[in-house]
């Protein structure tokens, strides 16, 4: 659920209290997780035979680190045509990473960088793309007198700098021109009167023709009959001549004319046709039709313009075949004329999105073989072998796929030896399988993929030593989990594997794993279960489809419903206080998709529902929900609410703020009043923001609203009260908050306690939040505040066991061996969680230590990496600077 920043805030400086003495000044970084969304699961009677791991056709260097630092260090130096392709790059190494957000901010930085009007169109569309389903926002925020760059076409054309209408330099005064002043031109019937002098100006052949040693020279009337051009045509080139302006005419006479300025080279007038033809392209099929005749005669302003218009239909232009000709038949001439020197990035743009609908079409496989062309370096190639090798793959062309993962490998990217490995155990030769990937293990520092790829051509305990190892060096990896559930559930052991499948649902929302728990669930004959997680699963995913794509979850859903008790609208909300109280948020999601089903406040509950799915770190998921209770509001008032949220959630918290008060002008309500409370504290930063925060939370208070909602507000106010000073005050919100089940006040309670020099009983109160919450790391992580070094410890352990994308356990065991002189120990504790994790604490604290033991390189590395986690980090800035200025 939404936290108000200051309740982040408030238990910042506490953290630090049992923390070693000066390792951890550090900002702590916010819990990142992932949502897999891939289909593929298993039944009961299929759980046995588990699919392997899929070869991501994503770059993954061995050391994302190094490369992260690379690319950082290249873009301080680099010239400015070259900073978007490396941001292009860092897109991709974050892409293999799995951290979406970061990604997405790298393509808006290789947006912004973008020294070409080709490239800034690229960038655009892919951030386009990337926000599908946002194209609302847009809308909301011209509501609010604010444009959505990012949605906006680009007027390109007044960007491009013309070309001067004459391209001759001569003295009009000096030159002596043989014929008449005045030349005629018959086409057919009509005769056209030019200046033969201003003619002549536009291109060095007219000029040659009209007064050099060719018979013309000498004509008043010359036959243009058979050069393509109308009357209509040569009138308006004899205008331009004089004018240097187009006059008004249609998209043939301009066509007529660009080819006349081809064929005579007058680069003006080619220009001017250009602009003027780009005017007129507004659909995908003026695209397709202008961008023949750009190619054919070298427009590239042209072309651009049909560009920007196909690249804006994406992803369903490329249904279109006659686009996709375009593209994957533009040879490399053609590719310059349409997209300058970002063949590449365009490439990248297109295979990605052809994949993302079918990795294995003739389409994908099309523009991965122009992305291999368009590769200029290394680690440019590295990727686009990799993306084709999965693709041939894919396709079961094995012979090229192995040649093109081959290639890939040799070039650098060690994770297709994957691909190499799978095609060798296809052929039956595991022994040689296991010889590529022991190969590479040895010659660095293992990771938690090779083990994990390893343990598929292992058998036994061999096997599920390696599962093990790669779930202890990648605990993110998925089917190291899948497989221990499955073989224990091919023992009878279904309790226990219901235990192993639970332990990675605990920190990371996996359609794959939710379903194999239904499918634990149903072995149990728990039905009740069992629908909880398929209903999570049809909130998450309305489409997916189970038992390996064969079955849609709807009917699974409806099967498994004839066996359960019917609960009333009054049961709904009485198990949706209940698991709320508990945290059990992914129960909270079954019990609101059920209500859906049937009651009528549908706003109020997709409401509900996008404030679970932003706890469960589902953001696309979270957004789509809020759209549609903007769609189901029952008034104006409420709409603006979930308007302003909308906005707010993706970074326009002024527009929230101003959302939020049209609300509360037309109603007070306890949702307008929250969200101006949440608006306001989040935008400014003037201490006295607070006293207003409390009076619009008094209000909220004051309106009608249910226990949920009135338990996170009273808990907000405690925060508030707390970072005032108040802490009796904050005491009482915080004990309203328990007594109508808000479990998450203990945490808030405990806080007082500790602030009033009574840690235990703020340890007895986090006690409580464990004893109750269902997902309690950040409840065990917090207890560890309020308790000696051991029991810290323990706690500590125990956030790692249960979440271990959390980084702080990872800091303060580092911390600990550093105060104890173990340097190597402490680095190797930070590395064992960046290996999986690229977190900015993380890499700023290994710097420090690097630093600290005189290892200055080691040190410029993980800044630069981690300054490409976030640029504008003030402490890892000076950090940076200092190790800098250090270097050799």
């Amino acid at each position: 659920m939404r936290k108000l920043f200051f309740s982040e805030s408030a238990c910042k400086e506490t953290k630090l209290h049992s923390a070693p003495h000066s390792w951890l000044p550090l900002e702590r970084g916010k819990l990142s997780k992932f949502s897999g969304h891939a289909a593929g699961g298993s039944s009961v009677e299929s759980l046995m035979k588990m699919p392997e791991p899929a070869v991501l056709p994503h770059f993954k260097p061995a050391d994302y680190v190094d490369i992260l630092a690379q690319i950082h260090e290249e873009l301080e130096s680099c010239p400015p045509d070259e900073k978007s392709c490396l941001y292009l790059l860092q897109f991709q190494v974050f892409r293999g990473l799995g951290e979406a957000k970061l990604s997405r901010r790298s393509l808006q930085s290789a947006w912004e960088k973008a020294s070409t009007i080709h490239e800034k169109l690229i960038f655009g569309a892919w951030l386009k793309y990337e926000k599908k389903g946002e194209e609302a926002i847009s809308d909301l925020l011209s509501s609010c007198g604010k444009c959505s760059q990012e949605f906006r076409l680009l007027d390109f054309v007044s960007q491009v700098s013309s070309t001067g209408s004459y391209d001759m330099s001569y003295d009009e005064e000096s030159d002596e021109f043989r014929g008449s002043a005045v030349v005629h031109f018959r086409i057919r019937d009509d005769m056209i009167a030019c200046d033969r002098r201003k003619l002549a100006a536009l291109s060095t052949p007219l000029y040659a023709m009209l007064n050099g040693g060719f018979r013309e020279s000498y004509l008043e009337v010359i036959d243009m009959s058979r050069n393509g051009i109308s009357p209509i045509g040569m009138r308006a080139i004899s205008k331009f001549s004089l004018s240097g302006r187009l006059p008004y005419l249609s998209a043939d006479a301009i066509l007529e004319m660009l080819d006349f300025a081809n064929k005579f080279c007058c680069k003006g007038l080619k220009d001017a046709c250009e602009r003027k033809l780009a005017s007129f392209v507004s659909s995908r099929q003026d695209a397709i039709d202008f961008m023949e005749c750009a190619l054919e005669l070298g427009c590239s302003i042209l072309a651009a313009s049909c560009l920007q218009v196909l690249l804006n239909e994406l992803p369903e232009c490329l249904n279109d075949e006659q686009v996709v000709r375009i593209f994957s038949s533009a040879n490399k001439q053609q590719r310059l004329t349409i997209v300058g020197n970002a063949s590449f990035s365009l490439y990248c743009l297109l295979s990605e999105v052809s994949m993302s609908t079918n990795p294995t079409s003739d389409v994908s496989v099309s523009f991965l073989e122009k992305l291999v062309e368009s590769a200029s370096d290394s680690r440019q190639k590295q990727l686009a072998l990799h993306q084709l090798a999965c693709t041939k793959f894919l396709r079961k062309d094995y012979a090229e796929a192995e040649r093109l993962f081959n290639a890939a490998f040799s070039a650098g990217h060690h994770y297709s030896v994957v691909g190499l490995a799978r095609l060798a155990s296809l052929r039956g030769n595991k022994h040689f399988a296991l010889k590529l990937l022991d190969s590479v293990m040895s010659s660095r520092w293992p990771l938690g993929w090779m083990y994990q790829e390893r343990a598929l051509y292992l058998d036994g305990d061999s096997k599920l030593e390696n599962l093990n190892k790669a779930t202890e060096l990648d605990p993110t990896l998925t089917y190291p989990y899948m497989f221990r559930a499955a073989s224990l559930m091919k023992r009878q052991s279904v309790e226990a594997a219901l235990m192993e499948i639970n332990r990675i649902l605990g920190f990371k929302l996996v359609l794959e794993c939710l379903e194999l728990r239904f499918c634990c669930y149903l072995a149990l004959e728990d039905y009740r279960a069992a629908l909880c997680d398929v209903q999570a699963i049809l909130t998450l995913a309305p489409e997916y489809r189970m038992i390996g794509g064969r079955v849609a979850a709807k009917q699974l859903r409806m099967l498994v419903l004839e066996n359960v008790e019917q609960w009333t609208a009054a049961d709904c909300w009485m198990q949706l206080y209940d698991r709320w109280s508990s945290v059990d948020d992914i129960g909270s999601l079954s019990v609101i998709y059920q209500m859906l089903e049937s009651d009528t406040a549908k706003g109020v509950l997709y409401f509900r529902q996008s404030l679970l799915l932003l706890r469960l770190n589902c953001p696309e998921a979270a957004t789509r929900s809020l759209q549609l209770a903007r769609e189901h509001a029952a008034s104006d008032h409420e709409r603006l609410v979930y308007e302003g949220w909308i906005l707010y959630d993706t970074g326009h918290c002024e527009e929230g703020l101003q959302k939020a008060e049209a609300s509360i002008t037309i109603q007070r309500s306890f949702e307008a009043f929250f969200l101006k409370a949440y608006a306001l504290a989040d935008s400014s930063l003037d201490p006295s923001t607070s006293a207003t925060v409390v009076s619009l939370l008094e209000d909220a208070l004051r309106c009608p609203s249910d226990r949920l909602r009135k338990g996170q507000a009273l808990n907000n106010l405690g925060s508030v009260y707390v970072d005032c000073g108040k802490l009796d005050l904050a005491a009482e919100c915080y004990i309203n908050a328990l007594k109508i089940g808000h479990t998450r006040a203990h945490q808030g309670l405990a806080r007082v306690h500790f602030l009033r020099n009574n840690r235990t009983s703020a340890y007895d109160e986090m006690t409580k939040l464990i004893e109750k919450a269902r997902n309690n790391a950040s409840a065990y992580e917090k207890r560890s505040e309020y308790c000696d070094r051991e029991l810290t410890k323990a706690d500590l352990q125990m956030v790692t066991k249960l979440d271990p994308l959390r980084v702080y356990p990872y800091r303060y065991r580092a911390a600990v061996l550093m105060d104890n002189h173990k340097e190597k120990e402490a680095i190797a504790e930070l590395t064992k969680a960046i290996a999986f994790k690229a977190d900015l604490n993380l890499l700023h604290l290994r710097a420090a230590f690097h630093e600290h033991i005189g290892d200055i390189s080691s040190a410029l590395r993980d800044c630069r990496a981690a300054l490409s986690v976030d640029p504008n980090h003030q402490e890892m800035l000076e950090l940076h600077h200092r190790v800098n200025s250090q270097e050799p």
